[in-house]
């Protein structure tokens, strides 16, 4: 059954700089056990939240099975860790995500492609290894709440 593992909503970028000088201290408090998303925005309280560059792109979602064992959101700075949903195939889709307390609606617009970062976050070879399963970069349709747990996935083609 599908299911959000986990949710990301961090006010503060920690990627910055190069690489090789290691992220920022996460804050505490960015992995939580459920997102408000308002649709055109992102999700309240997420650093890319109604930031016009990041429009499109404002909700980023990964699938479970794309990274190594013992990796998470903290690493990869994705928003939703789901699994049993092959997100990096839905590219031009809507991905509609339903935890019971209604639908979110996300069009899937582009890859979420990894950076050199993953070699130093996640380990040696992550960034080539997540090539084509980086996760995708949505724009919420409506707005929503995502808590962690089972969900109910409906795939549309673009309209």
């Amino acid at each position: 059954m599908p299911r959000i593992v986990q949710l990301l909503a961090s006010p503060v970028h920690r990627y910055v700089g190069r690489p090789a000088d290691g992220p920022a201290p996460a804050p505490s408090g960015e992995l939580v056990e459920e997102i408000r998303i308002r649709a055109g925005l992102g999700i309240v309280g997420d650093r890319y939240f109604g930031k016009q560059a990041h429009r499109d792109a404002s909700v980023t979602v990964i699938a479970q099975e794309s990274l190594p064992p013992g990796s998470d959101l903290v690493q990869v700075r994705r928003n939703v860790l789901t699994a049993g949903i092959a997100v990096d195939e839905l590219i031009g889709f809507v991905l509609t995500l339903d935890s019971g307390q209604g639908p979110v609606h996300l069009r899937v617009r582009r890859p979420a492609n990894p950076c050199a970062w993953m070699d130093v976050a996640v380990g040696p070879g992550a960034w080539r290894a997540l090539r084509g399963r980086g996760g995708v970069r949505c724009v919420p349709l409506n707005d929503g709440t995502l808590p962690i747990g089972p969900i109910t996935v409906t795939i549309d083609s673009p309209t």
